[in-house]
């Protein structure tokens, strides 16, 4: 009887052979999506799935599938945990749904929106599942720390461009983060930065500012220390060259060669995310339908405002998987 290491890796490798659907992108999302009880159900019903968490937490060493089940929720949304939770869950569901048969095609791209793009060279079979989720956890860490050195926060910005919020934050010391989708923008830096970035745009035209409950400025320079703690594990990974395109979170073009993506990695963790760009350029490109996996629907939003003609599906639950 073949291991769950096994068991995922054979399915994970049909994704290369299967044919390709050029309308279709795989999407795969970041941190803010988790929520307690994720997962749970595909663990229980599924055991394609199952085998996904049981590989991830012997590869951690820590029961992941406990905090991603029953929380406690404080636990589960340190960045240290929230990070291998969310890859987890977006592979088991993506193995069940092959499992199933629900795949047919793999797509014409994959792109993930933060921590999402591990997920995203998993399924591109760039990386395989236990060196992704080893490399996210390590990835968690040193955000994480790198917000315990230097205190920092984020908004979401409303009803502005990116031109003219950069315009406008700039002299206060933060920075764009993610440009997630026409008028929906967020900020980062110091708290007294935000603070004054977040007036700034108000007075230039923003529509409404929300202040962010997050451990600190994701792709900023403030995250430069976890950039550099990455460096020498990403460099130290054996990136394959990925089955189908992967879009780029810092350029929003595809990317096609294993050799990019431990420079992509490490350069995402302090540029912002261009996820506006990476879906209007796969729109560019053909793709008209996208398929998020994963707890919630955060990407299939911003997708439908970025262009409510998208046909968007998530695959997050078994009843999702069986759909």
């Amino acid at each position: 009887m073949p291991s769950s290491a096994e068991t995922v890796a054979v399915t994970l490798a049909r994704i290369a052979s299967l044919p390709v659907a050029a309308d279709t992108a795989w999407v795969f999302p970041g941190q803010g999506a988790q929520a307690v009880g994720m997962g749970a159900d595909l663990y229980e019903q599924l055991p394609a799935a199952r085998a996904v968490f049981d590989v991830a937490d012997e590869a951690l060493g820590i029961k992941l599938s406990t905090l991603c089940f029953t929380g406690p929720e404080g636990d589960l949304t340190q960045t240290v945990n929230t990070q291998p939770a969310l890859v987890t869950h977006a592979i088991a569901a993506l193995v069940a749904a092959l499992d199933a048969g629900t795949l047919t095609h793999r797509p014409a791209f994959v792109a993930g929106h933060s921590l999402g793009e591990y997920a995203a060279l998993i399924a591109a079979g760039s990386v395989t599942f236990e060196e992704g989720v080893r490399l996210v956890r390590q990835r968690g860490e040193a955000m994480q720390a790198a917000c315990d050195a230097q205190p920092s926060t984020m908004a979401a910005i409303l009803g502005m461009e990116p031109d003219a919020l950069r315009a406008a934050i700039t002299p206060h010391g933060a920075s764009l983060c993610n440009i997630n989708a026409p008028g929906n923008i967020t900020i980062g830096g110091t708290v007294t930065a935000v603070e004054a970035a977040s007036a700034a745009a108000t007075t230039a035209g923003a529509s409404r500012v929300v202040p962010l409950t997050v451990a600190g400025a994701f792709h900023t320079p403030l995250m430069a220390g976890a950039a550099q703690r990455m460096h020498v594990p990403l460099s130290n990974t054996a990136f394959r060259d990925p089955s189908m395109p992967v879009m780029s979170n810092v350029t929003a073009t595809p990317l096609t060669f294993g050799a990019q993506f431990a420079a992509e990695l490490e350069q995402q963790i302090t540029e912002p995310v261009l996820w506006l760009a990476s879906a209007t350029a796969m729109q560019a490109a053909g793709v008209t339908k996208f398929i998020e996996f994963g707890p919630g629907k955060v990407l299939s939003g911003l997708l439908k405002r970025i262009d409510r003609s998208f046909d968007v599906r998530n695959i997050g639950t078994v009843e999702e998987v069986r759909a």
